[in-house]
Formats: C-alpha cells, structure tokens, sequence
C-alpha cells in the first residue's frame, strides 16, 4: 500500500461547535482527523511531514467491512469472491488479508457543509457489487454524532460498517463485556463467544452500553464511545493509543453471518463520541 504524504495544503474541513473544533479530511478517506475540546485533543494525529500510514490515526469508516476479511476471500450467493488484499499479519497466505474496506484510504468527494457543524458525503463502492457509503458528521458542544450509511446501486451485496477511532491513551477503560468473539490461531473470529478476557486485547466484544475512556486531565477526563451496535472491537497493544471500534458485526463477518444490503434494505450504523 502506498501511503500519502501529509502535508498543510490538504484541503481540510473545520466544523465547530462552542469549544469543540472537529477536522475532517476528505482525501483521506473522509475520516476525521481530530477532535479537539477546549485545548485538549483526542485522538492521534498523523505524523505531520511524514508519509503517514491511513491505519494508524484520525478516526475512519470501515465499508463495506470492518476489520478483517481472512485470505480476502469470501462466498456470496454460492459464488466465491475475491478481495484484494492490503494487510499481513505475518509470513505465509494464511496471514494475508483485506481489512477495514474500500473507503479509509480513498479520496471522497468533497463533503457538503450542511452547516457551520457539519458535513456529509457519498463515495461509490469500488467493487463488483457497486453501491454507496454516506456518512455524515455533526457535532456539538458535547459530543460528536457520525452516521454511516451503505445502499444498493441494484445488487445485493454482504456488508458490515463501523469506525476506527484512534484515542490518544487513557488512564484506563471501563465498559461491560457480556461475551468476547473466540480468535484462532490467525487471530480472527471462529464465531463462537467466550467470557471476556483481561487486557491486552485486539478483540471484539458484545458490549450492550457505551465504552468509557478515563483520563487523568481538566477536560474531557471522560471519553465516551457509543453505538447503535452492541458490537465493539478493542485494540490497546500501542502505548500512544487505544482504538474503540463500533462495529455492525465482527471482523471477518463476510465469512461468519454478515448483513446484506438490497436495493430497499440499505445499512446504516451511528456513532457518538461524547465527554
């Protein structure tokens, strides 16, 4: 994968509400790209100068799948379906896999300011099965709302949608697992569930209420992460950062039980980063 370089003439988008200022980038991947409160950020910003790597900062939506699609194969309608593949989790084919989608590190086009506060737009599906990823962000003076949205140009197709926040890291986490997705040996769901284990994790949890993010610190000391999805995965092997991904289904979900989209079944999933 290529990286882009991040530079200060990329054409970023400003939203604000009260204190909060919330960047959002459209040429990669029409992800935001920090949220800030008062002086205080909360998520990991890119290397600036630097080619940076689209996986590792901001926060991005995952469509037409999050996470990982294992091998990038999958089988649809009786038909076996190849996705290119852009992630290694390590040597050999087994450990070769498409992850987080087709629209992270892709430019969209440019959002439309619906106001002083927020923004939507609409990228095509670059896939065989066509269809529209649509998110729009708004924010306030105490949260930030991201909805994303995936719809049929006329072919059915599997689909799960979420995002990939990067926090800059707590103090500490404090949610409420019911269960955890088993991994294998690759590191990816078997299917099964599991009690939730201890941390460190890079796992998907069923979490029925919001994730919160503790932080000694004036403001912001809490960062809460909510869905309409009971599905979330956890990543906090880095010592700069935790993600808190919401998630309609689990990673490798196209080879599990993913949603489908239809031409009158579109999938759509909202996000609430609060504080």
């Amino acid at each position: 994968m290529q990286y882009r370089p991040v530079t200060h003439d990329d054409p970023i988008l400003t939203l604000r509400a009260g204190d909060v200022v919330v960047t959002v980038d459209p040429t990669a991947g029409c992800r935001i790209g920090q949220i800030e409160v008062g002086d205080q950020p909360l998520l990991v910003d890119p290397p600036a100068g630097e080619t940076a790597d689209p996986m590792l900062w901001g926060s991005y939506p995952m469509a037409p799948w999050a996470g990982r699609i294992r091998n990038g194969r999958f089988t649809f309608g009786g038909i076996e379906h190849r996705l290119p593949i852009n992630h290694r989790d390590g040597d050999g084919p087994e450990r070769a896999h498409a992850i987080h989608g087709l629209v992270f590190d892709r430019a969209w086009p440019t959002p439309v300011l619906t106001s002083a506060s927020s923004c939507s737009a609409t990228i095509p599906l670059a896939w065989e099965f066509g269809g529209t990823a649509s998110q729009v962000i708004a924010v306030f003076d105490d949260r930030v709302v991201v909805t994303l949205t995936l719809e049929s140009t006329g072919t059915d197709f599997p689909a799960e949608i979420g995002w990939h926040p990067w926090f800059r890291k707590p103090d500490r986490l404090e949610f409420s697992p019911t269960a955890m997705y088993e991994r294998d040996e690759f590191g990816l769901p078997t299917g099964s569930l599991v009690e939730p284990t201890r941390a460190p994790w890079d796992d998907c949890f069923i979490v029925p209420g919001p994730v919160e993010l503790v932080y000694d610190r004036p403001t912001a000391p809490v960062v809460r992460v909510a869905s309409g999805s009971d599905h979330v995965v956890v990543f906090d092997h880095m010592a700069h950062a935790t993600c808190v991904e919401p998630q309609s289904g689990p990673p490798d979900a196209f080879n599990l039980a993913p949603h489908v989209v239809t031409s009158g079944t579109p999938l759509t999933l909202r996000m609430t980063i609060s504080w």
